[in-house]
């Protein structure tokens, strides 16, 4: 069975720390806004709708106890729409969108509504902790390094230097900000309210206009200490002998963002639109996963493409628009020289580095930047990936019906 895209809709990026615009925001209100804008845009029949799966990297305190069930009902959904969340660390949200697409196909579900929320300002990240970077019966044997190692490691290996990462990053900037100039994110951007009704944010918070090659040098490494003095490096190169020394490159300028933010997919079968009185905007063509080389963990988004791309019978010179999240500068970079695919239809609208990375939420955000950037240019397919940690990949195909 064919699953479609009917809607999408995100919030915008505010800061990650508490003097962001979205920090008096709760999680449960971002993505219970979230709902009541696709409800309210498609004058959907909630009782359609079966299920609300969102990405969420760190399923805590605020964040916690099946926060998609909260959100639902508290939007005012049908009580019949169950809810559950998923954590694939940073691709939680493209696999949230993938989840729902699996039900449709599969007939269990009609319609249902994949996503993501992550309040990085009030949850903070890591808070949820784990086996995979703590526990020292499992961290060795998988020579567990920080994910900026394993970016200044693609950096090293592949000759990317600090010159390199900071010029894609100011283009990632001068690309976010031309834009929001053009209005290109408008159609789907949903302003977030407080609880008296008044609008506390409506525009990515986090673009930093008028970066500079000069002003990102004047940053320091961030990962150089831990590095060299933390002994990551030491464990890295145990696993890569060949790297005589790891080249720090990576800082706060040419690395995503922490944000707060959420957004929702509208996923369904054509008797789905039928019922609903809605068109599909896009047809899904594949979602894939994978699991990539865990020290480096970063290189996944090329080798889940070329999965995703067999799944769909199609070539990577049959996608015309290409949506790579930008964690770091050099995955991207990396992403580009493996697939041989040009910078002009990657990123065309600026990434992470500029406005953010709301870890459960991003992977369905870039989606649908990817969908309304192919009705804007009039084009046909996009692909979007992402890396993830302890070395993962997924990665989603569409096609504008």
């Amino acid at each position: 069975m064919e699953a479609f895209i009917y809607d999408h809709v995100r919030t915008p990026r505010g800061k990650g720390r508490a003097d962001g615009a979205l920090n008096e925001i709760t999680p449960l209100q971002l993505g219970t806004q979230v709902l009541e804008s696709l409800r309210e845009r498609s004058r959907l029949d909630t009782r359609l709708v079966d299920d609300v799966i969102m990405g969420i990297v760190s399923p805590v305190g605020e964040q916690g106890a099946v926060l998609p069930r909260s959100m639902a009902l508290c939007a005012g959904y049908a009580e019949t729409v169950s809810g559950v969340q998923v954590n694939r660390f940073c691709g939680s949200g493209l696999e949230a969108f993938a989840m729902a697409t699996a039900k449709v196909m599969s007939g269990q579900s009609e319609a249902a509504i994949g996503g993501g929320v992550e309040s990085m300002s009030r949850v903070k990240m890591g808070s949820d902790g784990g086996a995979w970077p703590t526990d020292p019966a499992f961290a060795p044997k998988v020579h567990f390094v920080p994910q900026g190692i394993g970016a200044d490691l693609i950096a090293t290996l592949d000759g990317y230097g600090r010159e390199d990462v900071d010029a894609f990053a100011v283009e990632s900037q001068r690309r976010a900000t031309v834009a929001w100039e053009e209005g290109r994110f408008s159609k789907s951007i949903m302003p977030v309210k407080d609880v008296i009704g008044q609008t506390v944010l409506d525009r990515d918070e986090h673009i930093r206009s008028g970066t500079t090659v000069e002003s990102l040098g004047q940053l320091k490494p961030s990962f150089a200490m831990i590095g060299q003095h933390g002994g990551f490096d030491a464990v890295a190169m145990q696993r890569y002998p060949q790297v005589e020394a790891i080249e720090h490159v990576h800082t706060a300028g040419n690395s995503s963002g922490i944000v707060d933010g959420a957004c929702g997919v509208l996923v369904g079968t054509r008797a789905f639109g039928e019922k609903a009185g809605l068109k599909p905007r896009a047809r899904i063509r594949a979602c894939a996963a994978i699991g990539s080389e865990p020290c480096i963990m970063l290189t996944g988004p090329a080798a889940v493409s070329d999965k995703a791309l067999a799944q769909a019978g199609m070539d990577v010179s049959d996608i015309d628009l290409f949506e790579v999240n930008e964690a770091f500068a050099s995955v991207v970079l990396r992403f580009m020289n493996a697939m041989e695919v040009s910078h002009d239809k990657v990123n065309v609208n600026g990434g992470a580095i500029a406005m953010g990375h709301p870890l459960g939420a991003t992977g369905a955000m870039i989606l649908g930047t990817a969908l309304d950037e192919l009705e804007r240019r009039d084009l046909s397919t996009a692909l979007c990936t992402l890396c993830v940690g302890a070395g993962m990949g997924n990665a989603a195909i569409i096609e504008r019906v």
